[in-house]
């Protein structure tokens, strides 16, 4: 857990709602990648009348947090091992913890994004964006004495149905013929030139999906990781994970050809904290 306040604020009774005076309030971050931590807490230094209290790495960290300072706004990241962003608020209702203003981090999930927008509730996408985040903070003071319960509670049962539905096969056409390949038997995808390639086990084609975002879109966000902006990796299929050059490394793939993989400058960081090396 890092960056708390100097002077730890009280937490207030559970009963007691949250209230946010106009143009003053108090902000906790939490995301397991330091680099987006750091992203998010620059750029909200420049808006004035917002106080970052704490920042934390987990789920678990973010509900200790939540309930030690209680922030008025609450930036979240939604992908994270253990306890993700969608489990936090799950375990602050349990707790029947009042919910700040809730600020959603997601990179891919295209299908959370539709949620969100749909339900009201504000989110940004990796990498953050000055001119996105202004408009989200311009809301936020226009709105800042709504209820989040309730758009939250939509979200939350959007998203355990999507859960609840079997991963869609993908569509490979290959040698002239289609061929429906299972997600857990896809080992990585490759774009190249617009055109994407899926590399299974025993069988690779070309899918019709424009972008690896809209590919990742319909697989289980855990197991396929986004390893550099060019490869999508399923990270059951991962052979060996190789050292390279500046602190940097490859990815060896279980498939035919035992394909080497890099991994990005910025992805080798999030590797590091997925298998703790």
């Amino acid at each position: 857990m890092q960056g708390s306040a100097k002077n730890p604020v009280k937490p207030a009774p559970e009963t007691e709602p949250v209230a946010m005076e106009a143009g003053n309030f108090k902000a906790v971050i939490v995301d397991d990648e330091q680099l987006a931590r750091d992203e998010l807490a620059y750029l909200l230094n420049a808006f004035p009348g917002v106080e970052i209290v704490a920042q934390g790495r987990n789920g678990l960290e973010a509900v200790q947090l939540v309930r030690q300072h209680r922030p008025d706004l609450l930036f979240l990241d939604v992908q994270m091992p253990g306890l993700d962003g969608f489990g936090v608020i799950r375990k602050l209702r349990e707790k029947h913890t009042p919910l700040p203003h809730l600020i959603f981090a997601t990179a891919y999930d295209q299908y959370a994004v539709k949620a969100f927008e749909v339900n009201a509730v504000d989110y940004l996408l990796k990498p953050f964006d000055k001119a996105r985040l202004a408009q989200t903070m311009d809301k936020i003071r226009r709105e800042h004495s709504s209820e989040p319960e309730q758009k939250l509670d939509r979200v939350l049962r959007l998203l355990e149905e999507r859960q609840q539905t079997p991963p869609a096969r993908v569509l490979l056409k290959s040698g002239g013929r289609h061929f429906l390949l299972d997600p857990d038997e896809i080992v990585y995808a490759r774009i190249e030139d617009g055109v994407i390639t899926v590399f299974g086990r025993h069988l690779e084609g070309q899918c019709n999906y424009r972008t690896l975002e809209e590919l990742q879109a319909v697989l289980d966000e855990k197991i396929f990781w986004r390893a550099h902006r060019s490869y999508l990796v399923n990270l059951n299929q991962i052979r060996e994970v190789v050292p390279w050059f500046n602190s940097s490394f490859q990815l060896r793939m279980n498939d035919r050809q035992q394909a080497e993989i890099p991994v990005s400058r910025n992805q080798s960081r999030r590797l590091r904290e997925l298998f703790n090396l």
